[in-house]
């Protein structure tokens, strides 16, 4: 039969012929929805079901006495989503080898109709896999989707027939791994969501809920500090001061001495000790470790495939994880969580996904194998840590084996800048970062002590000397729900200081439901007039609620369109401005009010829609 690429008539269905040396489907049957790991729940969280709601079903191929394939499909309730995967059984009497896979293959129609130049990736389509590293958000992580040419669709409007129709789910290299008798191989999950417009604001509130749906955990958002020294007298008065203030988890930053493959027992227990005082005061306790950006030795780093040496990796040089060195290397970060029941982990130069030709490592057989393997280690310890309530703060996109944030988008010279300057560019950051991130899912910065640089002129220490720039930090974070990384050895040095701490703190927990949900972008900030995001949920008693920032050095009165269409409401709604006393405001027919707001210089107006 000669098929037509371009599209499916029923009659040709019954013509269609198998390949005799595939494997052959031998039946189905509907499955539970999995999870793929444990998430222990120990702190607030989107009140989401893991697993997640759905239907599930499940294809077998193989043939007698041999590989059997198991096709797994899953698809979520309330989004148009799906998840497939799947499970390759060795039940055959020799060792069988799978070199490579591509888990999912799609033919897509063209979105362009271009004779002469290839048509761009088609966009109504949203595909990632759990198999991503290197990379701050989705697409720049994405490692597993590619999208080629289908040669054998022949009436594509394209000359060359080079249009990217076809879209693939599958590793950059290997696996390469052997499957014993007996034995089994899973896939990663390849994550597929379906647009259902062009709307930039409308495909951004359909990928959050789709990282609320698989990747709950990323809701946590605890409001944290970041120790720059990690002595116990320094932990102990940080902890107070977080109790004190509502702050609910200190972090032993980078550069505190905090070691995380220290094995003595006596630096253990002195741990263990902060643990309990950080418990008894409601603040939980973790600490920094650096994995791969770093130089190890020769036996234990990355060789580089090109020169059969060591260097060229993605940072330089980096230790292999599956190297005699990673062995002791995951053995003390597990012990060390074990023993001292620490309940943060940051963990910065996560595995990139660099691939080591080096045929001695004990934990994979040569490049080929390399990648996977190195991504199972890391992989594994997520999920370990997600099962045991461990919070994960990694500036990789580990969301779906179970970090809970990343960067909201940062340059970190930016925070060696004078303190004017940091404010706009922070609230550039989360306006960008929240097309696609929930607010929980990515962490901002306060310089309380000097950064990078800057001096003076970028630090906010001593605290009450500068406590109108503090205070436009708390204000701008808080408001948007991303928690920052307030780095310094204090969060007040006065009465005045811990007040304005306090205040903030307890506005954000009285409006937490409402400030950890989805973002609504009205204005980006550039220094010229306001700015400001608005917060949406049907599903809170506080529909909406806006912060309004003015960069200018005198007031300004502006009429502001809130959209209000994603709140629910469809006729009237409850405003009060500044926590005055609500009003009643008539919605009109696209869903929207519009606000006048005085807005003092240099300062904010928030709105709260009930």
């Amino acid at each position: 039969m000669g098929a037509d690429y371009a599209y499916l008539r029923a009659d040709w269905i019954g013509r269609l012929t198998a390949d005799p040396g595939a494997l052959h489907c031998t039946g189905y049957e509907a499955a539970q929805m999995t999870a793929p790991f444990e998430w222990k729940r120990v702190r607030p969280a989107a009140n989401a079901p893991w697993p997640p709601k759905g239907a599930g079903v499940v294809f077998h191929y193989g043939k007698p006495g041999g590989l059997q394939v198991d096709i797994h499909y899953e698809m979520y309730e309330g989004i148009p989503a799906l998840a497939k995967w799947f499970v390759v059984r060795n039940g055959g009497a020799r060792t069988v080898r799978l070199n490579k896979f591509a888990s999912e293959i799609l033919a897509i129609v063209e979105q362009d109709s271009a004779v002469d130049a290839a048509t761009p990736p088609p966009s109504q389509l949203h595909v990632e896999s759990d198999y991503s590293f290197r990379g701050m958000d989705a697409q720049t992580g994405n490692r597993t989707t590619v999208f080629l040419p289908d040669p054998q669709y022949e009436t594509q409007v394209n000359y060359q027939r080079n249009s990217p129709l076809l879209i693939e789910s599958r590793p950059p290299i290997g696996p390469n791994v052997q499957i014993a008798p007996g034995g089994k191989l899973e896939s990663f999950r390849t994550y597929e969501l379906a647009f259902d417009s062009t709307d930039r604001e409308r495909r951004g509130l359909a990928l959050r809920r789709l990282y609320r749906t698989i990747s709950p955990w990323a809701t946590e958002n605890p409001i944290l500090m970041h120790v720059r020294q990690s002595d116990p007298a320094t932990v102990r008065s940080a902890i107070d001061q977080c109790a004190e203030t509502g702050f609910e988890m200190v972090i032993l930053s980078f550069g505190s001495r905090f070691d995380a493959e220290n094995e003595d027992p006596g630096y253990r227990a002195g741990l263990r000790e902060l643990v309990e005082y950080g418990k008894a005061k409601g603040v939980e306790l973790g600490g920094y470790s650096l994995l791969a950006s770093r130089k190890i030795s020769l036996e234990d780093d990355v060789i580089n495939p090109e020169t059969g040496k060591t260097g060229g990796a993605i940072f330089g040089n980096s230790p292999c994880l599956m190297s005699k060195w990673a062995d002791g290397y995951f053995r003390k970060i597990y012990s060390l969580f074990e023993s001292t029941g620490l309940s943060v982990l940051e963990h910065d130069g996560s595995y990139p996904g660099d691939v080591c030709a080096s045929q001695s490592h004990p934990g994979h057989e040569g490049l080929e194998d390399s990648q996977w393997r190195q991504w199972e280690r890391i992989r594994d310890l997520y999920r370990w840590c997600r099962a045991r309530g461990i919070y994960l703060n990694v500036p990789d996109w580990y969301f779906l084996n179970g970090s809970t944030k990343v960067a909201m988008g940062y340059r970190e010279t930016n925070w060696s800048l004078p303190r004017e300057r940091q404010f706009i560019l922070g609230r550039q950051n989360i306006y960008d970062g929240t097309w696609y991130k929930t607010p929980s899912m990515g962490w901002m910065f306060v310089p309380l002590t000097q950064y990078h640089g800057g001096g003076a002129e970028a630090t906010l220490e001593p605290l009450k000397d500068h406590l109108d720039a503090y205070e436009q930090h708390l204000v701008q974070n808080f408001s948007s729900g991303v928690q920052a990384c307030y780095r310094g050895p204090r969060l007040f040095d006065s009465p005045e200081t811990k007040a304005v701490v306090k205040r903030w703190v307890d506005f954000y927990k009285a409006h937490r439901t409402i400030l950890d949900s989805d973002v609504i972008h009205l204005r980006r900030p550039d220094g010229r007039d306001w700015d400001g995001l608005l917060h949406v949920n049907p599903e809170s008693s506080e529909r909406a609620l806006a912060f309004l920032f003015n960069p200018l050095p005198e007031a300004i009165r502006r009429t502001i369109r809130l959209p209000l269409y994603y709140t629910g409401l469809t006729a009237t709604a409850k405003l009060s401005v500044n926590g005055a006393a609500a009003r009643p405001v008539k919605l009109g027919r696209d869903y929207s009010i519009e606000v006048t707001v005085q807005i003092p210089a240099k300062g904010w107006t928030w709105l709260l829609v009930e």
